[in-house]
């Protein structure tokens, strides 16, 4: 027997979330688990951006072959210019590239790669909390990790926390931060906020690594790269992982990048040629399809509107579901206590219910999520905010 000593190891307790929504027969059940946006329909939609870029290529892609280590040029180029704005000093300056990667994920597993081997001894700092998927693949890749305090226990950005370990990061350490739309807290830093962190950073010599998965989620697709922007004028080195699988809806495809800014051209051809040997090492060369499509629509002016203007339809719905819940809460005495889920950013939030309230909602009312008390705003309908505003209510009270 060579297997009958390998131990089972638990599931990922969102994915087996899914599950146990996925088995209650309960058909008044609420996913809000799982980070996906739904539409009125309760469906994941395709963008038309997609649909229509997607034809194009089946009418006139003539190859299969593979992209290579760094992936469709095409896609890096647009993918720099949506990020950094087309008028960004690094690009003119050309010390400023993408590799490809498969979605967010793979970008942030690449960039463990690349500061456990070309950066050695030097921790990770994360947010606490962070994505929790943040603290398997940096430890997977061997790079030493730390925290600072992000959200406290009364449910409130701890700004003061935030900014004191700051100023204690050894010099030369990474620091992870969340661009836009803070997973799962939904907290996002002020515009005077990143002034400061940008400052202590510099001070202190450290290296940021920005996880922007949720372009144009926030309060819009410039808008949500305002810090990222600021770092990148302001800073000779930085790491951005890009994500595609939120804002285009190319869940499946896998379609990410990480963006490197180096002082020179010069010293970002050496570290391009340091994240194509961990690449290839990782996956050989990326999926097509999805950044194929990213590329087309990014490329084409008339499907960057319709795509830009999906974007902006998303983002609206979501921050309405917000809305449209508290208010759906004032009846129960309960809107201010829960007034911050309209304030948060993006597809998650942080409501503050507690474990033992999220079980209750789970087993008497059929509402699904994390038991951190993390809910996925965008898998809300709008026609069930009163119900699920009633269901909330009982469990708080």
């Amino acid at each position: 027997m060579h297997f009958g000593q390998i131990p089972r190891v638990p599931g990922d307790p969102i994915l087996g979330l899914l599950d146990a929504y996925r088995a209650d027969p309960n058909p008044a059940k609420l996913d809000l688990g799982v980070g996906v946006y739904k539409d009125a329909r309760g469906l994941t939609p395709i963008p038309r951006a997609v649909k229509l870029a997607e034809q194009r290529l089946v009418d006139s892609e003539e190859t299969k072959s593979y992209i290579g280590g760094h992936g469709d040029a095409l896609f890096g180029a647009q993918l720099l210019r949506l990020v950094l704005s087309p008028r960004a000093l690094a690009l003119t300056e050309e010390r400023a590239g993408c590799t490809q990667a498969p979605g967010g994920t793979g970008a942030l597993r690449l960039a463990g790669e690349f500061i456990a081997r070309c950066l050695p001894g030097r921790s990770l700092w994360l947010s606490d909390p962070t994505w929790p998927i943040h603290e398997t693949l940096f430890a997977a890749a061997g790079v030493p990790l730390r925290h600072y305090p992000y959200v406290g226990a009364d449910n409130r950005l701890d700004r003061d926390g935030l900014f004191a370990t700051l100023e204690r990061i050894p010099p030369g350490d990474v620091v992870l931060l969340h661009a836009c739309c803070h997973n799962p807290t939904g907290f996002d830093l002020s515009q005077d906020d990143w002034l400061r962190v940008l400052d202590i950073v510099r001070r202190r010599e450290l290296l940021p690594l920005f996880d922007f998965a949720y372009q144009g989620f926030g309060d819009g697709l410039d808008e949500d790269a305002w810090a990222v922007r600021l770092f990148a004028e302001t800073l000779p080195e930085l790491l951005i992982t890009s994500s595609c699988s939120k804002n285009f809806g190319l869940y499946r495809e896998r379609t990410g990048g990480l963006i490197v800014l180096a002082a020179d051209s010069e010293r970002l051809l050496d570290v391009r040629s340091q994240l194509a040997a961990l690449a290839r090492g990782l996956w050989s060369t990326p999926p097509a399809h999805g950044a194929a499509v990213v590329a087309a629509i990014l490329s084409d002016d008339p499907l960057r509107q319709i795509w830009q203007d999906e974007v902006e339809t998303m983002r609206r719905r979501i921050a309405s579901l917000r809305q449209g819940l508290v208010e759906a809460l004032m009846p129960y005495g309960l809107a201010e206590r829960f007034a911050h889920i309209a304030e948060q950013r993006g597809m998650f939030s942080y409501t503050g219910l507690t474990a033992e309230q999220v079980r209750r909602l789970r087993a008497e009312h059929s509402v699904y999520l994390v038991e951190s008390g993390r809910a996925s705003v965008a898998g809300l309908d709008a026609e069930r905010l009163d119900a699920l505003a009633a269901a909330i209510a009982r469990v708080v009270a």
